[in-house]
Formats: structure tokens, C-alpha cells, sequence
């Protein structure tokens, strides 16, 4: 993409290289004018003052190489630069990392941190990388992780390896693994949990998901026992067929069995007595992922638990 004149508050005139082809041309703005309100952009598109090509177009028109896109005088509100974030964590962060070429990270995110900013944080796994990897322009999160949730997580550094990973996403050319500490003596018979999911908020303006069978989206996860601890706890493998929020920390729930340290859809009790063998953390990780590459490879990653879940099952598995 290129800018033929000068940048906001002037008119912009921006040519659409390859690479964003098939892009919406309000995803486009979107990603381009940080920091205007997204009603803005709309109010912009709906009157006619976005030009392609010197043509009035629709917020869902898909963008062609070569197209030139008249952006109005728009008012950007000041931003100061990013806040450098600490040493510690970008060290830590970049000790995380498991697999990087030119075009894609996979990192073990660490339990606790965020994926991105929000929500009363200034940063996340994103924003973290945009420092240590500067000269990446294009670097977006393929996909997401909850902020308790550890694992392989990916990071595309250009735009056509985004593209490719969402249609593998959307298809079914994605395999992701997660282990699961539960509650309970899982049964060998529950090998897969079908529930719609929905979400809804609580009075307190909390965002839950739940099971809702007439208004939720589908949702299946294939589940497997990987190590059982009598009756106690069962250490599962949980395979997602679809990518709902919270989808593996509802359906285990849903099948009588939730997960040590959920402090959303978990069991207190059961989480007190995890917590007292030294885990003080959600038992949710993503330990294995399968894509295919661009290239027609396929790349097989694995990511170990950190030291604490490692010590908790230990404990757990030792006699008394």
C-alpha cells in the first residue's frame, strides 16, 4: 500500500497493494485510521466520502489490487507513543517463543498474560511483540488464548500468512490440543460434548458463556483421558471442532467435570484442594497444534507445561 498524499488530517489516497486483495474495504480502514471511533469510519462510508476508484461503495465491498481509496480529512485523536513495556516481561516473552520464520511466531504463552490490551490493561502478547519485532509491520494474533489459558499461541507477520491460517481456521486444516486438569473421574464413555453455546451478562456486566440449545452457535469438542488420579481428578486431552469462547471450560462443565483453578466455571472446593498442592492457576493449556503451511508442509508443534502445573500432578499422582 502506498500513500500518494500527504496523511490525515488531509485527504488520503491510498493504493491497494496485493496483498490486501479480498479485504473489506471496512476492515481496511479499520486497521488503517487507528484510534477513529469505529461509528466514524461507518458515518464516513455510509455518506458516500470514502472513494474507490472515484466510486461511492458499499462497508462490505471487497477490495482489487490496484484499487485507489479517497480517505476524507479525518481527525485523529493525539496518541502518545507506545509505553515501553518491561524488560522482564519482553525477555520472558521472547524466551517463549517455540517456532519463528519470516512470515509466522508460535510462542508457549505464559499463564496470566493477555493476548492483547483492554479492558483496564495497557498490553498484551501483541503489543509486546510489535516492540520486539519492529520492523514486522503487519503482525496480528492468528487467533486467541484466554488471559489463564498457557500454550501455543500464533503471531502472522504478514498479512498473507493471516489470510491463509483464517481459511485453515475456518476450514478444517487446524488441529489444536489442549490438556485439562477436571474435577472428578472422567468416563471413558464421554468422548465428545455437543452443546450450543451462547453468551449472556450478568448483572454485574461479567461476560459468561453458556449451554443455550435453541439460540447458541454449535459447538463440539472431542475429549480423551490422558492420566486419571482416582477419583479425584482427571488429567483430559481436549480437542476443539469449533473455536467458541470459553467452548473447552463450558463443556467440560457441561459434562459434570470442570476444570482446577477456573474461577469463572469452576468448583471452589476443588480449586482450594489444587491450589493447596502448590496450583495456583487455571489447569487449561494448549499443548499441540498441526497447520499446514502455505508451501503445502505442514508444521507440528508441541509446548510443555510450566514448572508449576508439572509440580501439582506430580503431587497429585504421589502416594499418600
Amino acid at each position: 500500500m502506498t500513500t500518494t498524499t500527504p496523511p490525515t488530517p488531509g485527504v488520503q489516497l491510498l493504493e491497494v497493494s496485493p496483498e490486501y486483495a479480498g479485504q473489506r474495504i471496512d476492515n481496511f480502514l479499520l486497521a488503517r485510521l487507528k484510534g477513529v471511533p469505529k461509528t466514524l469510519i461507518y458515518r464516513i462510508l455510509r455518506k458516500g466520502e470514502v472513494r474507490v476508484n472515484k466510486g461511492r461503495i458499499k462497508p462490505e465491498y471487497k477490495l482489487q489490487a490496484g484499487d485507489i481509496v479517497r480517505v476524507p480529512p479525518v481527525r485523529v485523536p493525539e496518541r502518545d507513543e507506545p509505553v515501553p513495556l518491561a524488560q522482564g516481561l519482553l525477555q520472558r516473552l521472547e524466551a517463549s517463543i517455540v517456532y519463528e520464520d519470516k512470515a509466522l511466531i508460535v510462542i508457549n504463552k505464559p499463564c496470566g498474560i493477555a493476548v492483547h490490551g483492554g479492558s483496564g490493561l495497557n498490553y498484551g502478547v501483541i503489543e509486546a511483540f510489535r516492540q520486539l519485532r519492529p520492523d514486522c509491520k503487519e503482525l496480528e494474533l492468528v487467533h486467541r488464548l484466554d488471559r489463564d489459558t498457557s500454550g501455543l499461541l500464533m503471531i502472522a507477520k504478514k498479512r498473507s500468512m493471516l489470510r491463509h491460517l483464517h481459511s485453515a481456521l475456518r476450514g478444517d486444516g487446524v488441529d489444536k490440543r489442549y490438556m485439562a486438569l477436571v474435577r472428578g473421574n472422567w468416563a471413558s464413555s464421554i468422548k465428545q460434548v455437543r452443546a450450543a453455546l451462547g453468551k449472556s451478562n450478568l448483572r454485574s456486566g461479567e461476560r459468561m458463556v453458556e449451554v443455550d440449545e435453541e439460540e447458541g452457535k454449535e459447538s463440539v469438542t472431542v475429549f480423551k483421558v490422558l492420566r486419571r488420579f482416582g477419583d479425584f481428578a482427571t488429567l483430559v486431552e481436549a480437542k476443539p471442532i469449533t473455536g467458541r469462547t470459553h467452548q473447552i471450560r463450558v463443556h467440560t462443565l457441561h459434562a459434570g467435570h470442570c476444570i482446577a483453578g477456573d474461577t469463572k466455571y469452576g468448583d471452589d472446593d476443588f480449586s482450594k484442594e489444587i491450589r493447596d498442592l502448590g496450583g495456583k492457576r487455571l489447569f487449561l493449556h494448549a499443548y499441540m497444534l498441526t497447520v499446514p503451511l502455505p508451501d503445502g508442509g505442514e508444521l507440528k508443534l508441541q509446548a510443555p507445561v510450566d514448572e508449576m502445573w508439572a509440580k501439582t500432578v506430580e503431587r497429585l499422582s504421589a502416594p499418600i
